[in-house]
């Protein structure tokens, strides 16, 4: 029988809130005890930095720019095969809780975002079905509301991570074992929460974590994450504990040996430090930008032919995701999804592959940019409106870090003369990343 799969995706969360990752609190034992058993990505970077079109790659293994789903508010759109399409195909049995983010378009006049998702935009989930569209339309940190399956609206009580989380062990409780399943399970935290203007952490947060230390970019650049760290850190120890809760559920159900999770989180956060140039053309918050901040992502597999406390240093995007997945149910996709199958990364199959990766920006600004082991490299179209379009024929030279004398990414080298055949070769190597990804060639200029 097959291998069954937990998908365990947070939403926000910077790859250093982990203990398994340099976090220097106590803040994920359970996910640093996962790490000794499987395998942790070091340097796992999402290859889009906005909730909607990242998760739109997560169900789809394809760029944003070819789905359409470049921003928020935008619907998975239909007759494209999905992840879930995959695996039901496979002979699994699918279940999907907490924040999914792809059925509403108000640009279509179509608003699902605090009402239950019709099955047809459930991006081929058939089975278990915890859900809202929005999430922190319908909840707080505390109390609110998602859908079932039959699109009755269940209302919790407490805090929303261990609320979510409690959905998923009661898809376990009642799993009969007759197919393979694959859960996946998406919280919202620790996202700030949007109406409120801040990042909700469990009561007690801020005295629980008022001996934080912040990173070397916050403690530089400021932002507002002196204030809301705590609350923020608070929000990933509830995560991790309910991580735990999960793995006890498996070990319960004598299903944890033939389960494999993969825990990932969608992007990063700057906490309001970066997007503050004047290349700004749309909106930020938290994300949306090619620093390392919100790129940069927690990646832990382990279970199957994941194991062996190891630790991955080549650079890997969280597009492979979806790829890695159907690898591990047994479903070649080939070329019809984005990335590579991450377990060849971790047995060396491929040693010549670039150790790379490409990233694209929107909502702030329609950007792109490419990470290396040394450098970042980003680039953005003047004058586009990062919500109004995907993509431009014309970019510019927006910035450039030397990661070996700069790990913060403080001092932008863009216009260095003493790096310009650092940026000509990194400009090559971005162009010939788009052309992959959408197709086109485009001029850079600066």
């Amino acid at each position: 029988m097959p291998h069954n799969i937990v998908f365990y995706f947070t939403d926000q969360q910077r790859w250093d809130t982990c203990g398994c990752f340099g976090q220097p609190l106590d803040i994920t034992p359970n996910l640093d005890a996962l790490a000794r058993e499987g395998v942790k990505f070091d340097n796992a970077f999402t290859p889009q930095p906005v909730c909607g079109p990242c998760r739109a790659m997560f169900q789809t293994g394809r760029w944003p720019t070819e789905t359409g789903c470049f921003r928020n508010d935008t619907m998975l759109p239909s007759g494209v095969k999905t992840l879930a399409d995959y695996l039901e195909e496979a002979g699994y049995e699918t279940a999907y809780v907490g924040k999914w983010h792809l059925a509403s378009d108000s640009a279509r006049g179509i608003d699902h975002t605090a009402a239950a998702v019709p099955r047809a935009l459930r991006g081929g989930y058939t089975g278990f079905w915890r859900t809202a569209d929005v999430l922190e339309f319908t909840s707080h940190g505390y109390d609110g509301f998602v859908f079932d399956e039959d699109g009755k609206r269940v209302e919790f009580q407490g805090y929303r991570a261990d609320r979510i989380n409690d959905m998923a062990l009661e898809f376990l409780d009642g799993y009969a074992g007759e197919k393979p399943f694959f859960l996946t399970i998406s919280q919202i935290e620790p996202h700030h929460q949007n109406d409120r203007g801040h990042y909700e952490g469990p009561k007690g947060s801020k005295e629980r974590f008022k001996n934080f230390v912040l990173p070397g970019d916050l403690a530089a650049l400021k932002g507002n994450a002196a204030e809301e760290y705590p609350d923020y850190l608070g929000q990933c120890a509830s995560l991790d504990e309910n991580l735990g809760r999960l793995m006890d559920k498996l070990r319960e159900r004598g299903l944890y040996e033939d389960t494999v999770i993969l825990y990932a989180s969608d992007h990063g956060s700057h906490f309001k430090t970066r997007n503050r140039d004047g290349h700004l053309s749309g909106g930020d918050d938290y994300k949306r930008t090619c620093h390392d901040a919100a790129l940069h992502v927690p990646l832990v597999i382990a279970g199957g032919p994941f194991t062996g406390g190891k630790t991955v240093k080549a650079l890997v995007s969280t597009a492979s995701l979806p790829k890695t997945i159907l690898a591990l149910a047994g479903a070649a996709v080939g070329d019809a999804m984005i990335g590579e199958n991450l377990l060849d990364v971790v047995e060396n199959r491929n040693p010549d592959r670039p150790n790379e990766v490409f990233a694209q920006i929107s909502e702030s600004r329609v950007g792109r940019c490419i990470r290396t082991e040394r450098y970042t490299y980003s680039v953005y179209a003047p004058g586009a409106d990062g919500f109004a379009v995907p993509a431009a024929d014309i970019y510019a030279d927006d910035f450039l870090y030397d990661l070996e004398r700069d790990p913060w990414q403080l001092n932008n080298l863009i216009s260095d003369p003493a790096y310009a055949p650092v940026k000509a070769d990194l400009r090559k190597r971005l162009l010939d990343q788009i052309e992959r990804a959408e197709g086109v060639r485009p001029v850079i200029t600066g």
